[in-house]
């Protein structure tokens, strides 16, 4: 066992020994709840004896060997009211997980960077439908794939036409710009994210900007457009301008050696009955200077709390303030449409670096209208959902869970548990409608 590990904190337990554990005051909490904003459950309108079900959830994937460990945090009216650890986070080491583990948050990174050209935004330093090519020459007279009619290859090779638009800002933060930087077959991948957006100007579009969503690269365009813009590398920016203004201390590309100790083993389901196996054991990665925008930071369950409370009180935690609620109602908006956002599915939109739910009828995780989510690739996930003032974290590290309802089930057992609505009550932030 590490020696490290702090308290395991179950807010929903309704024994008299886990509120001991969850409220503020106790001499028993662990240094992560110690630096959070606790109260019961019922001080917020939310049910003790029904938030059990968010750890009966979790338990049951981890004994069937479906997912190694989990952290989960529940918040609302700026209060949490659920924060637990369960299984392990290494089971090989049979390493218990803890509250204060570090998680590979992949494409969760994505809102983070967002928010970051946003702040500039907020400084007059673009439009949102200023083409990109304003600070990225190559970018200028972009071609396209060719997408329609019989002759799209010569000689098996794909032919392209002019964009008939070009692509903007909107369009990177949107998915909609139809930029790629893949590149097959070309050797190591380039030491920084200023190499990479350089190798990929001449690949042609996807499709026309503005006409599809596609999930993809687009953030990494965001990215450098931050750098390009402040004059800093992404990271220097996200530390001086997000991170320590709101005490995100457990943040980073690369995640401290004194810290690396805390980061989880990251699992993939094998076999016909999905059970886990090892992928990567607990460690960080070699250190890198690429600072990407569609993925690579590490975080907390804690630290991406204070990020997603942040947007949620439109723009300012614990009187620091990163933005207006006017430019997070904008994010929040739907940004593209009625264009399949087809990694959620239907029921949802896409707004400047968030999913937004549309339609809860069709949407597969039970939020009101209006809320606004992102996930990563190895199984992260956090919802925010501004009519009930609410928000939900859920840390874990596997490779694949497309055989898995976790995610979405996390929202409805936290969901059921609000005894006391808040929908009554104006947010303090919520979407619009957008003609995009």
């Amino acid at each position: 066992m590490r020696a490290h590990r702090s308290l395991r904190v179950v807010g929903a337990l309704a024994t008299v020994a886990a509120l001991v554990v969850l409220f503020p005051g106790s001499p028993l909490r662990g240094a992560v709840e110690d630096a959070l904003p606790m109260a019961a459950p019922e001080e917020v309108g939310m049910s003790s004896e029904r938030l059990q079900r968010v750890s009966a959830l979790m338990q049951r994937n981890i004994d069937q060997d479906l997912l190694p460990g989990t952290v989960t945090l529940i918040a609302r009216h700026g209060k949490v009211v659920h924060l637990e650890a369960q299984g392990s986070n290494h089971k090989e080491a049979r390493d218990a997980m803890a509250t204060d583990d570090i998680f590979v948050i992949m494409s969760m990174t994505k809102p983070i960077v967002s928010t970051a050209l946003m702040m500039l935004y907020e400084e007059g330093h673009f439009r949102l439908d200023d083409p990109i090519s304003r600070w990225l020459p190559n970018y200028a007279g972009q071609k396209v794939h060719r997408t329609t009619g019989r002759n799209r290859t010569i000689g098996g090779r794909a032919i392209s036409e002019p964009a008939a638009r070009a692509v903007t800002v909107r369009h990177v933060l949107s998915h909609t710009s139809g930029l790629s930087t893949r590149r097959s077959g070309q050797g190591a991948r380039p030491a920084t994210l200023a190499e990479s957006i350089d190798q990929a100007s001449d690949i042609p579009l996807a499709f026309h900007p503005g006409d599809e969503w596609q999930y993809g690269a687009s953030t990494d365009f965001v990215a450098i457009l931050v750098e390009k813009i402040s004059g800093r590398n992404l990271r220097d920016f996200l530390r001086e301008r997000i991170f320590e203004p709101l005490g995100m201390s457990d943040t980073y590309y690369n995640v401290p050696d004194a810290k690396a100790g805390r980061i989880a083993a990251v699992y993939r389901p094998s076999g016909p009955d999905n059970t886990i196996e090892l992928f990567r054991a607990p460690g960080p990665d070699q250190p890198t200077q690429f600072f990407g925008g569609q993925a690579g930071l590490h975080s907390t369950a804690a630290d991406y709390f204070r990020f997603h409370q942040m947007i949620l009180n439109g723009g300012e935690l614990d009187g620091v303030r990163l933005l207006s609620p006017r430019t997070v109602n904008l994010m929040i908006s739907n940004h593209v449409g009625d264009k399949l956002v087809y990694v959620r599915g239907p029921g949802y939109g896409f707004g400047l670096g968030y999913g937004v739910v549309m339609d809860p009828g069709q949407a597969t995780d039970h939020l009101s209208p209006g809320s606004f989510l992102w996930g990563g690739a190895w199984g992260t996930v956090a919802w925010v959902d501004p009519v009930e003032d609410m928000l939900g974290i859920l840390m874990m590290q596997i490779t694949s869970y497309r055989h898995l309802t976790v995610r979405q089930d996390f929202s409805t057992v936290a969901s059921q548990a609000i005894i006391e609505t808040n929908r009554h009550n104006p947010p303090t932030v919520l979407g619009y409608e957008s003609r995009y």
